[in-house]
C-alpha cells in the first residue's frame, strides 16, 4: 500500500493497552484494508520502563516514558492509561497539535469531557470515546448515532461487571455478601481500591456520558443521585429473594421535558427487580443496557462490560473511523 500511514500514539500499556498493540500487530494488514492506508504504531508511553510487559510484535525502542514527543508527532493519540492528570494534558496538547484522540477514559471525560470536546471542535479535530461506556458493547453509538432521529425517553442498565459479578452471586448461589465482594476481589473483578465499583462511582460516570449524548445536556457526576452497594446486608437479599426479587445495581437517565426544553435526571441505585426480568438474569461480569425511544421502541443491548480485548475492539473501532476519515481528507487535500 503506498498511501503514507497514519501514526499512532498509545498512552498506556496495561490490560487495554497492551491488548490494542497487539491488535494492532496481528490485524495489521486488515486494519490497513479498513483504512485505506497502515496504521503504524510510532510509540507506547508508560510510566515504568523497568516493568516486564507482554507486548508480541512491539519492538523495545517503541516504549518510553516521556509521552510528549509521541503526542507532538502523531496522528492519532490513543489514550488508556487512565487517571485525570497527566491523561487530560495530553490530551489537550494533542489536539492543539491537530491529532485526533481515542479515549476509554471515562471519569476524565465524565468530569472534563465538555471542556475537551469545544476543545475539539475549536480544532476541528475528533474526540471518539465509545470504550468509555461498556467496552465493546456500541451503546454510544447507538444513542449519539442510530438514534439520532429519535427521541430517547430513558435508558437503564447494568452498567459494572464487577458489582453485577457480586450481587449475581449473592442471588443465584447464596453467598453470603461480604464473601461475595471478596471473591471478585481475588478473581480480579475489583480494583486494590474497590471504592469506584462499590460506590457506584464508575456507574454514575457511565451514565452521565450516555446522558449527554442523549440529551444534549450538561449533567455531571454531582447530579447522579448515587447510592453504591456496600451498605448492603444479607437481610436485603432475603427480603428480596421472598418476593421472587434480585437485586442489581441500575444506573438510570430519564427526560421528563420536552425535546427543546428537555430535563434530566440520572441515578444509581440497588434495586429490586423481578428474577426473570432481563436485568434480573443479567448473569456475572455481563452489562446490560435498555433504551426506550419514542418510535425505535425498546433497545437491548448486551454484552461484557469490561476486559482487555473487549475495551480494545471499542477503541480500535474509534481509531479505525478516525483514521479514516483522515485520509479521506488527505485524498481531497
Amino acid at each position: 500500500m503506498d498511501t503514507p500511514p497514519v501514526r499512532v500514539a498509545l498512552l498506556g500499556a496495561g490490560t487495554v493497552g497492551a491488548a490494542v498493540a497487539r491488535r494492532l500487530g496481528d490485524r495489521a494488514d486488515l486494519l490497513a484494508r479498513r483504512v485505506g492506508a497502515p496504521l503504524e504504531l510510532v510509540g507506547v508511553a508508560v510510566r515504568d520502563l523497568t516493568r516486564p510487559r507482554d507486548l508480541p510484535g512491539v519492538a523495545a525502542d517503541l516504549l518510553t516514558d516521556d509521552p510528549d514527543p509521541l503526542v507532538a508527532g502523531a496522528d492519532i493519540v490513543v489514550e488508556v492509561m487512565g487517571g485525570i492528570q497527566p491523561a487530560r494534558g495530553l490530551i489537550e496538547r494533542a489536539l492543539a497539535a491537530g491529532a485526533d484522540v481515542v479515549t476509554a477514559n471515562k471519569q476524565l471525560l465524565a468530569q472534563h469531557g465538555t471542556e475537551l470536546e469545544a476543545l475539539a471542535d475549536r480544532e476541528g479535530r475528533g474526540l471518539a470515546y465509545e470504550a468509555a461506556v461498556v467496552a465493546a458493547v456500541p451503546v454510544m453509538r447507538t444513542v449519539r448515532e442510530a438514534l439520532a432521529g429519535d427521541e430517547i425517553r430513558s435508558i437503564h442498565g447494568i452498567v459494572n461487571g464487577s458489582t453485577n459479578y457480586i450481587l449475581d452471586m449473592v442471588a443465584r448461589l447464596g453467598v453470603p455478601f461480604q464473601e461475595a465482594v471478596r471473591q471478585a476481589g481475588d478473581l480480579g473483578y475489583l480494583e486494590a481500591d474497590p471504592t469506584e465499583d462499590l460506590e457506584g462511582l464508575d456507574a454514575a460516570a457511565k451514565i452521565v456520558l450516555l446522558a449527554r449524548a442523549a440529551w444534549g445536556v450538561e449533567v455531571g457526576l454531582a447530579d447522579v443521585q448515587r447510592q453504591g452497594i456496600s451498605g448492603l446486608r444479607d437481610t436485603d437479599f432475603e427480603d428480596a429473594r421472598g418476593t421472587g426479587q434480585v437485586i442489581r445495581l441500575i444506573a438510570s437517565a430519564w427526560c421528563s421535558g420536552s425535546a427543546s426544553e428537555p430535563r434530566v435526571e440520572v441515578a444509581v441505585r440497588p434495586t429490586p427487580v423481578a428474577a426473570d426480568h432481563p436485568f434480573g438474569m443479567t448473569r456475572e461480569g455481563t452489562n446490560m443496557v435498555i433504551i426506550e425511544a419514542e418510535s425505535a421502541g425498546t433497545l437491548r443491548l448486551t454484552g461484557a462490560g469490561a476486559g482487555g480485548d473487549e475495551t480494545a475492539s471499542a477503541v480500535l473501532g474509534d481509531l479505525v473511523n478516525l483514521a479514516r476519515a483522515r485520509v479521506v481528507a488527505r485524498r481531497r487535500a
